[in-house]
């Protein structure tokens, strides 16, 4: 008997109490075979992987013989496969008996009683045990050479002449019970004992090794029957006699053939009943009664070991790669997520078709059900989606260098042999089955699993000391976890071109705007969430690393009613790339460790990158707060201080649920882009949740300032930003829009040294280092020259940005930028001025649109905002355009009167006693200035603003967007 060490008790118990091998720890070689009869040497082959020559005689008896030289000098081993294991306890009420006779095999004959066997193998220094499994009983022996013919003698005497009284028989009985109420105490063992019970409905697989509790109390009394047993199944037609060592073929054959040869052969028919075809899921439950951690187990009936047909190979490498420790799901579960301090599975070759089990050990009881569905969710992967090649390859080699590392003695060796001999009694069997495993495909294992891995064939069992919960008892099918369908609630824009390098985007109706109240930051800080923690799979470090040779990239962008996700990867590297980059927005990692680190990354975002480090942009945000208080474009999309302190990871975890489903989603594709790519990328994003998503916001009302409205942001700064604006109606879809961009960009376009403001208030004055005007949102304008596609807003703001000026030149440039927009809108432009910028947006308009990422950002936003593709949009409507349509939308949507304004100031008390007195404001030039422009200044300088006391506010920075 093989006593069960630490390092077994899984493996036993998931044998069925035997020890049939799971595909992980079996080998095979082929190395050369000859028959005793006829010596014929096989060529050995280019993937054997035992170097051995054996050879192999069958005795007119029926006893198979194989002898292996190893080459190994001492040491012999002797292994006595028989092909009797529980499988073969045909008659109901008798099972146990198999393993019965692994211990009844110790006790001896009349010749060699059970002390002098001992006595004898203590003299040889053997060292000897047995097993028994569903499939067969293996006897082995480990000696010294010399010793081959005596454990040939005294095995032979045995295994023909076993002799037990009934007394002895009854004391045996006893020990075998014991044994049971032994393993007993392991609550795996009882639930695989549950399981098979509940699978088999006739086949004699239904009870375990050990047997039914019931059968084995009963045992004592089945001494008869135990001679039918023994007379039956012991017989040399099912054995085999494996020498394995320092031998000598010939020789030893003739010892087996004087101690053997006169085994009679058998008579008695027993066939194992054939199992029915499983027509539905099953449950069942073992309550445990004493304190544990719960299990949950999902087993399927499973195909019978061959060589010739590939089932069984392809199932079980399948599920060892799919749940072993190198998958996706132990990292997730055992190592991420730490649902679970145990997680495996076992696909045993078996005779007959078996089990194939995944099983776990769970740390919580209210965790089982989500595991048991992890479980069922990776089985309806695996059925859905082909492995990659690399992955199998991987593990064959794996395999195969695993199994040539664990042989490297005469006694491994033999014992190898004997689990794969025992099912022809051919050594070849085990070079067979590894041309099998040579040979499995992706599409093979795929297969396999949509043949067997169904719900008709699944077996869930738990076991646990305390009440799981009810819905672990309702069993979904395997279908509710697949893939919805490739044609999802969403449409992929395509943008083919010959560029290798593929682009995408995924962009939601989700933003700041639906930030709860008191939570102001959680849009962004889901998209955080999203672009920089990582899946569940993997750490953010791990995904880097992996993307790192990829030159890919995986990046998120959140605005007021939008969050884009944006992928970048070379097209030979397309499917390795969405397998990493996705999980991320499929699976979000939502580790405790991110959300702390992203969210002082937010704040410090927030109160350093913007307030603290960057006036311009401090004053841009402002604004836009300003004029849009009151509604969701009221914080910044990075949030406000508290608002950021309050949110919790579980925050996060529903606005992903929530925001990020097929229904709020767009999606765009650019590049070489084949339509296999197309159909990966929809298939994975109908993983996302289905639903609308956020609820949408009705369009912001901006305020309109009744005259100019003025906050001085008090700061420790040597320059002062300024920012004015007021609140349009025109967005992309106004039929004023094109006129108005026209306008905008004649008056102050971003970054043009042409533009008119730029013109007048840095290249003629030197009062700074530029100056702008916008009708859309412009976030991060000082570090682009373009803006970022995927912001698109139901309301916008005209604005414009007059970047640092001394403290002494505020007051003069504000003047400044009011008359240039009071003069441009109230005198309009002029026809050169119209012809020359209409002829620059004609062309300027590819050049906003020139790079992958913003033609299909941009064609993104036309769906969004129902228009047709942006440059084509622009250019009929610039080329219908007149100087009248430009000068009249200038006077129906601008002003220079009802403005709000933002200025960042270190002496704010002065600056406003400066608006409020309205005096002149003077300039120093330190060089000549030409007569025109100091009359300009001097008319401009006592330009009256006409700004009120009240209208002026002072904001120490610190409370600026702290709630």
């Amino acid at each position: 008997m093989l006593p069960a060490t630490p390092a077994l008790t899984l493996a036993l118990a998931l044998a069925g109490l035997g020890l049939a091998l799971p595909l992980q720890a079996q080998d095979s070689g082929t190395g050369s075979v000859k028959s005793a009869n006829k010596p014929v040497k096989e060529a050995q082959g280019s993937k054997d992987v035992l170097p051995f020559q054996a050879t192999e005689k069958l005795l007119p008896n029926g006893l198979k013989i194989i002898i292996v030289p190893t080459g190994l000098p001492n040491i012999v081993s002797v292994q006595i496969p028989v092909q009797t294991g529980s499988r073969n306890e045909v008659e109901p009420g008798k099972s146990g008996f198999a393993h019965f006779f692994e211990h009844m095999m110790f006790r001896g004959t009349k010749d060699i009683p059970a002390d002098k066997y001992k006595d004898i193998l203590t003299a040889t220094g053997a060292r000897q045990n047995a097993y028994t499994s569903d499939d067969l009983t293996n006897y082995y022996t480990t000696f010294s050479k010399e010793d081959l013919e005596t454990v040939l003698r005294i095995e032979a005497d045995r295994f023909q002449h076993l002799s037990y009284s009934e007394s002895d028989f009854k004391t045996e009985s006893r020990a075998v019970l014991g044994e049971y109420n032994k393993n007993s105490a392991n609550p795996i063992t009882k639930l695989l004992e549950v399981m098979r019970d509940t699978a088999f409905q006739k086949h004699t697989y239904k009870h375990t090794t050990m047997g039914f509790l019931k059968d084995i109390e009963d045992m004592p009394n089945q001494y008869a029957y135990s001679k039918i047993f023994f007379d039956r199944w012991y017989r040399p037609e099912y054995t085999t006699i494996i020498v394995a060592g320092d031998v000598e073929p010939k020789s030893t054959i003739a010892l087996i053939e004087k101690y053997w040869g006169q085994w009679q052969r058998g008579k008695a028919q027993a066939p194992v009943p054939a199992e029915p075809a499983a027509t539905g899921a099953l449950y069942k439950h073992v309550p445990w009664p004493s304190p544990t951690l719960p299990y949950v187990a999902v087993s399927f009936h499973a195909p019978a070991f061959s060589v010739t047909n590939k089932e069984h190979a392809a199932l079980s490498m399948l599920l060892s790669l799919s749940f072993g420790s190198t998958s996706d799901i132990y990292k997730r579960l055992q190592q991420d997520e730490q649902k679970v301090d145990q997680l495996f599975d076992f696909t045993p070759p078996s005779v007959d078709p078996g089990l194939a089990v995944i099983g776990a050990r769970v740390k919580k009881l209210e965790d089982t059900v989500y595991v048991r569905d992890a479980i069922l969710q990776k089985i309806a992967r695996i059925v859905q989606t082909p492995l990659a090649d690399q992955e199998l390859a991987d593990a064959k080699s794996a395999l195969k260098y695993g199994l040539i590392r664990s042989l490297d003695n005469t006694d491994q060796i033999a014992g190898t042999l004997a689990r794969f001999v025992h099912y022809k009694r051919s050594y070849a069997t085990i070079n067979q089955f590894y041309k099998v495993i040579d040979s499995l495909t992706p599409a093979d294992l795929q297969a396999v699993a949509r043949k067997y891995l169904v719900d008709d064939g699944m077996v869930v069992t738990s076991l646990s000391n305390a009440a799981l919960p009810a819905e672990l008892s309702s069993l979904p099918k395997l279908a509710s976890f697949n893939d919805k369908a490739v044609d999802g609630k969403f449409d992929v824009l395509v943008q083919a071109s010959k560029l290798p390098q593929i682009r995408f985007k995924l962009v939601f109706a989700a933003g700041s705007a639906q930030d709860p109240a008191g939570k102001e930051g959680l849009a962004r800080m889901t998209a955080a969430m999203i672009d920089s923690a990582g899946s569940k799979e993997r750490k953010i470090d791990e995904v880097k690393k992996i993307l790192f040779p990829l030159a890919a990239s995986f990046s998120a962008q959140t605005d007021k009613e939008m969050t884009s996700f944006s992928g970048s990867v070379h097209k030979e590297k397309w499917k390795e790339f969405i397998q990493i980059a996705l999980p991320q927005l499929l699976e979000p990692g939502f580790r405790e460790e991110d959300f702390r680190r992203i969210k002082d990354e937010q704040k410090n975002a927030l109160l350093l990158d913007l307030k603290d480090n960057n006036e311009e942009e401090f004053a841009k945000e402002r604004l836009q707060t300003n004029v849009f208080a009151g509604s969701a474009y009221a914080h910044p999309v990075l949030g406000t201080v508290k608002g950021i302190d309050a949110i919790t990871l579980d925050d996060v975890r529903q606005f992903w649920k929530k925001a990020y489903t097929t229904g709020a989603l767009k999606v765009g594709i650019s590049g070489d882009v084949s339509d296999t790519m197309v159909t990966s990328l929809k298939q994975a994003l109908n993983k996302l949740p289905d639903g609308a998503g956020m609820a949408a916001i009705t369009a912001p009302v901006g305020k309109v300032s009744q005259g100019m409205e003025v906050e001085i942001i008090e700061k420790n700064t040597r320059a002062t930003a300024i920012s004015m604006g007021f609140p349009i109606a025109v967005t992309r879809s106004h039929p004023d829009f094109a006129a108005l961009w026209l306008a905008k960009t004649w008056l102050g376009e971003h970054r043009s040294s042409s533009s008119h403001l730029y013109q007048r208030i840095r290249e003629i004055r030197g009062m700074n280092y530029g100056d702008y005007a916008y009708i859309e949102a412009f976030p991060g304008g000082m570090f682009m020259s373009f803006p970022t596609p995927n912001r698109a807003r139901q309301s916008q703001l005209f604005e414009i940005w007059i970047r640092p000026v001394a403290p002494e030149n505020a007051h003069m440039a504000l003047r400044v930028a009011v008359a240039e927009l009071d003069k441009m809108v109230n005198q309009g432009l002029s026809k050169e001025q119209f012809e020359i910028t209409r002829t620059y947006l004609m062309k300027n308009v590819f050049m906003m649109t020139a790079t992958q990422d913003q033609q299909l950002g941009y064609a993104l936003d036309a769906q969004w905002y129902r228009t047709p593709e942006f440059t084509k949009m622009m250019r009929d409507n610039l080329s219908k355009l007149s100087l009248a349509d430009v000068n009249a939308a200038m006077k129906k949507h601008l002003s220079a009167q009802n403005m709000s304004v933002v200025m960042i100031a270190k002496d704010a008390v002065g600056l406003k006693d400066k608006l409020v007195s309205d005096g002149f404001s003077a300039i120093k030039y330190n060089s000549e200035k030409p007569k025109e422009l100091l009359d300009e200044d001097q008319v401009i300088g006592n330009r009256k603003l006409n700004i009120k006391a009240e209208a002026v506010s002072i904001t120490p920075a610190s409370k600026v967007f702290a709630e």
